[in-house]
């Protein structure tokens, strides 16, 4: 059957991903942290940004490519970091880099991934990019830099919003533990996912590989106190101003919710914003990042990317149409690969590439700059 006959939305994939993992991988994946408030906010922010169409613009196809960071793309669209990958499908991370060396956009490695960037980079083509947590040995951090480099991440990801562990209530309760293991309850959700179990005993039990070559586990962790908060620290401006000097690719600082603190990160010599609210994994209390683009937009020059919230194509120019430059998603592909294996990561970012070609078709607007003029006018 046809893929988009069967999943026509990432809904769909998200429903089919449920039924084939683990509870406690869903929970880990999907979960947000204390009421999930702020992970409610990103959607109804979403929906509230409104789009009006255009008429009588004949027939044309929409051009969805663009340039970052002096790159060109096929789409304004790239696969965000995600810890453990591995855990959510066995071999994730190669598969996804492998999809976006053939489509030609971003993959982002995590720190916190189960597989070793060695391992991963040549998959990725010359597709990759290095999310970093800062580790508070620079000895520490230099090694992981010219780990990264040698494997060919050419763009450095710093997260700045994880200063501590967040409580994520729900994914505690799920019963994960670091690194994972399978207790007896655990054990018995693994039984009733076959494929999921299956591709598990080919790879084993993902691990936090890169972490633990610096330091081993002694023991086990809550979930949300991995080996790599063993090693790392929260940054400040100096941790900054060091890393930029470390680094001679493209710097992107992710997490960025403020315009002041997006103001500072230009002159500070950032090359891009990435506006996160860690999809209302980290704080609870805080505006839905698609409220907070516009001011940042305003303050800065530099490229701004956008996460936190995307469900679809049309969420994409939602953003776009806002100031955003490029648009990152995790827990899409994640859904797809969960629902469909390997094939399923092309098959969201086929979703997404449809859902924004037929809206642009809609509103009339034929290149992505054209977006900001569909943006609804306010009386």
């Amino acid at each position: 059957m046809n893929a988009h006959a069967r999943y026509p939305a990432i809904s769909d994939l998200k429903t089919r991903a449920r039924a084939r993992i683990p509870h406690f991988v869903w929970e880990y994946l999907d979960s947000a942290t204390g009421v999930e408030a702020t992970q409610k906010r990103n959607r109804t922010a979403l929906d509230q940004v409104l789009l009006t169409p255009s008429i009588l613009h004949g027939e044309f196809t929409p051009d969805l490519s663009t340039n970052l960071l002096g790159r060109d793309y096929p789409l304004p669209i790239g696969i965000a970091p995600l810890g453990m990958s591995g855990l959510i499908w066995p071999g994730a991370e190669q598969m996804l880099a492998r999809m976006a060396a053939r489509e030609a956009i971003p993959y982002t490695i995590s720190t916190v991934a189960s597989q070793l960037p060695e391992d991963v980079g040549p998959h990725a083509g010359d597709q990759g990019w290095f999310q970093l947590y800062p580790p508070r040995d620079p000895v520490i951090r230099d090694d992981i830099l010219n780990r990264a480099k040698g494997a060919g991440f050419h763009t450095l990801v710093l997260t700045v919003d994880v200063p501590v562990a967040s409580r994520r209530e729900r994914q505690t309760r799920g019963g994960l533990t670091q690194p994972p293991k399978l207790t007896p309850r655990l054990a018995l959700q693994a039984a009733r996912c076959p494929a999921w179990l299956m591709g598990i005993r080919r790879t084993g039990m993902p691990r936090l590989r890169l972490m633990e070559s610096y330091s081993q586990v002694k023991g086990t962790l809550p979930s949300t106190q991995h080996i790599g908060y063993l090693l790392r620290t929260s940054p400040d401006w100096d941790y900054f101003k060091a890393l930029r000097d470390a680094w001679d690719g493209p710097l992107v600082v992710k997490g960025v919710g403020r315009a002041d603190d997006a103001a500072r990160l230009t002159d500070e010599g950032a090359d891009a914003i990435w506006v996160s609210n860690h999809a209302g994994r980290q704080f609870d209390g805080g505006p839905a990042s698609i409220e907070t683009l516009p001011a940042i937009r305003a303050a800065t020059p530099l490229p701004v990317i956008f996460d936190s919230g995307i469900e679809g194509g049309l969420d994409v120019l939602r953003a776009l149409a806002l100031g955003a430059d490029f648009v990152m998603l995790g827990r899409a592909f994640h859904y797809g690969l969960a629902a469909m294996g390997e094939p399923g990561a092309a098959h969201v970012l086929d979703i997404l590439r449809q859902d924004m070609i037929s809206n642009m078709g809609q509103l009339g607007a034929r290149h992505l700059k054209d977006l900001p003029a569909c943006l609804r006018q306010t009386p």
